[in-house]
């Protein structure tokens, strides 16, 4: 694992906007605070809570959720201009779920409105909705994950639908991303910020 393990830190990944980043350190971070939320995220999220079954609880909303991981498996390829952070929750305002079922019909779920792809929209109303029923089929709740460790299995990538907001003290900025290199926080401050 990239990061130590979640039973050593008590702590879950997060990558956002450099752009975010004065926000987060003031206001924390919130499910609905990045100017893409809406225009990139909503209606894909409302797809999937729509296929959430019953025995989901009602608390679990993906719209409404704030995404983490629980490591990387491997070095990972962070996007440029990002800071990669850690975050303290609570467990039981947490869940686990397999992102790549849900990544794999993102795509098509985006681009089955231009006319050149519509063949998409059959995709999504087929293979996709059963992605996504397999893709709330195998979740759990972030505790239940703890005993049985699902995030650790093969061809499970888990992700973490973080269900509450996350206050500024429960933030720790681990690395700031350039498209050059990755470093460390205090490093980057030694680096860049020459009266500190």
């Amino acid at each position: 694992m990239y990061f130590d393990d979640y039973s050593k830190t008590k702590r879950v990944y997060h990558i956002a906007p450099i752009n975010d980043l004065k926000n987060i350190l003031y206001e924390g971070i919130k499910y609905n605070d990045k100017v893409t939320y809406e225009n990139k995220y909503c209606n894909f999220h409302n797809f999937i809570d729509n296929l959430k079954p019953d025995n989901i609880p009602s608390w679990v909303e993906r719209k409404k959720a704030i995404f983490a991981t629980m490591n990387y498996r491997e070095k990972p390829n962070f996007h440029s201009h990002t800071v990669v952070m850690a975050l303290k929750v609570d467990p039981s305002k947490c869940w686990i779920a397999n992102e790549s079922k849900a990544n794999e019909i993102y795509e098509p779920f985006i681009l089955k409105e231009i006319d050149a792809l519509k063949g998409a929209k059959k995709y999504i109303d087929t293979n996709g909705k059963n992605l996504i029923k397999e893709y709330w089929r195998t979740s759990l709740s972030f505790k239940e994950n703890l005993s049985k460790r699902i995030d650790l299995k093969n061809n499970y990538d888990a992700e973490v639908l973080i269900l509450h907001s996350v206050k500024p003290e429960d933030i720790e900025v681990l690395y700031i991303v350039s498209d050059h290199k990755v470093m460390e926080f205090d490093k980057w401050k030694r680096v860049f910020c020459l009266d500190t």
